[in-house]
């Protein structure tokens, strides 16, 4: 693809309400007012040599995305953005780096995307509340071979801001604040159980036979014995945790209170490390891939962590980011902003 540098694009004011209303938790003023330019970059680490400015990275691939390109998920073949203003997602070949389908899933795809049972599962969040007769919410099943819709489960989304995942037989997805983690039979299509979980849960993340809730309201990790269906354990970790990794025997959260990212152990289901990474506030997301944790948030597209030391290795600074994986041999970072994707070669977050 030919690269395009020219990444800041004119917003009208339509657009900035876009902005606010698709990628951000209405509930998160400061993180709105981010979204509007109005808060000072994150401070950080203070770690020498560790930072860097996104103006020095050059992206092998840049994928134009009008509108606002912001959840991420991976397969064989393929990443998937979710798109929500436009109600869709869109597939992106890795090995052509071309955006090779956009898929109409239904009114305001939110609060992550995931892929098994070869699918990529698309939580809707529906039209706003008091929208006469408006869309509800809703996850969408998408084949990731043929790109078609395959079914559209009504459901609840707990908040625009989380994530779902899938475990070996099932996907699992937050409902409610008060709240509910449904059980999803991907053979039928239907909710097989419901389990409650800590109030104001809005994500969650499979690892180790369990999956792991966060609850932002209430700082910790609800466990879920995927067998039994049932609560295992309760885990305080850093404060206002929302966005969640699986990686290297760890469930990671970023904390929104703080800007830190939490570690526990999946094997003793103990907190190991709050790890120190300066980018509190609204927005932002979690990966692991390629033997490392990626944070992202506005104005630090970038955050590195190595899980041997617990440590941001590399850390970018600068304008894009939104959502960030790492895999098929790259780091690719949504720039809602930008209404863009960039594909990252490895060596240039050494």
């Amino acid at each position: 693809m030919k690269l395009n540098r020219a990444l800041p694009l004119l917003l009208s004011a339509a657009w900035l309400a876009a902005l606010a209303m698709y990628a951000q938790d209405p509930a998160l003023p400061p993180a709105a007012a981010e979204k509007k330019g109005k808060r000072p970059p994150p401070p950080g680490v203070s770690t020498p040599g560790v930072k860097k400015e996104m103006a020095s990275i050059t992206p092998a691939a840049v994928f134009p995305l009008p509108g606002t390109p912001d959840w991420q998920t991976v397969t064989e073949d393929a990443v998937w953005v979710s798109n929500g203003p436009k109600n869709t997602i869109h597939r992106l070949d890795v090995r052509t780096n071309a955006v090779v389908a956009t898929i109409d899933v239904g009114k305001r795809p939110c609060s992550g995307l995931t892929a098994g049972f070869g699918s990529v599962w698309v939580p809707l969040c529906g039209d706003r509340p008091n929208v006469e007769n408006g869309a509800k919410p809703a996850l969408v099943r998408v084949d990731a071979k043929t790109n078609a819709v395959l079914a559209t489960i009504p459901m609840p989304i707990a908040n625009s801001e989380g994530g779902l995942t899938t475990s070996p037989d099932a996907v699992w997805v937050v409902n409610d604040a008060k709240s509910t983690l449904s059980r999803v039979d991907p053979a039928t299509n239907r909710v097989a159980a419901e389990i409650t979980v800590a109030p104001g849960s809005v994500s969650c993340i499979y690892a180790d036979g369990a999956v792991w809730v966060a609850s932002p309201e209430k700082s910790v990790f609800t466990r879920v014995d995927v067998k039994t269906n049932a609560v295992t354990d309760t885990i305080a970790i850093g404060p206002r945790p929302r966005f969640l990794a699986a990686g290297a025997g760890a469930v990671w959260s970023l904390n929104q209170g703080d800007g830190t990212v939490s570690r526990v152990d999946t094997k003793t289901r103990k907190l190991v490390a709050n790890i120190e990474v300066g980018i509190p506030g609204g927005g932002g997301e979690l990966a692991y891939g390629e033997g490392y944790v990626w944070a992202t948030v506005f104005q630090m597209p970038i955050s590195k962590i190595d899980p041997k030391t617990n440590t941001v290795v590399r850390q970018v600074s600068g304008a894009g980011g939104d959502s960030i994986r790492a895999a098929h041999g790259s780091v690719w970072l949504s720039n809602l902003r930008e209404q863009n994707l960039w594909r990252i070669d490895l060596k240039q977050v050494e």
